[in-house]
């Protein structure tokens, strides 16, 4: 694994969401509940940014079509349940996609990440 610094713990207080840079991917980075998630800032059906998205039952909801995705694993929950009666016609655009989700650790007061390679 190689775990590259992307943020200082003190800079994402609970409820805070950063999207960090790193190598050629947009990572969303949030706090919720004292709880440090990574997901890729774009969602995997119209690649829309996701950091605007709610989160609802442990789960990051795209702000623009509804899908969701669970933080923990990125696999998803709901797939384009809206709007009604487009939503339909918008999940065959494409076929559900999990949202990529990374790992990360705490030290010496720096978040860390691990992206594949």
């Amino acid at each position: 694994m190689a775990w590259t610094k992307i943020l200082e713990v003190n800079a994402l207080s609970p409820g805070a969401r950063e999207v960090v840079k790193v190598g050629n991917r947009n990572i969303l980075v949030l706090n919720h509940e004292n709880q440090l998630y990574a997901v890729e800032n774009s969602c995997p059906h119209l690649k829309l940014p996701m950091k605007s998205g709610k989160i609802q039952d442990g789960a990051i909801v795209c702000s623009f079509h509804r899908s969701a995705f669970d933080l923990n694993t990125g696999e998803v929950k709901t797939w384009c349940p809206w709007p009604p009666g487009v939503g339909k016609l918008l999940s065959m655009v494409s076929a559900a996609k999990t949202l990529p989700v990374f790992p990360l650790r705490v030290e010496d007061g720096n978040i860390l990440i691990d992206l594949p390679e």
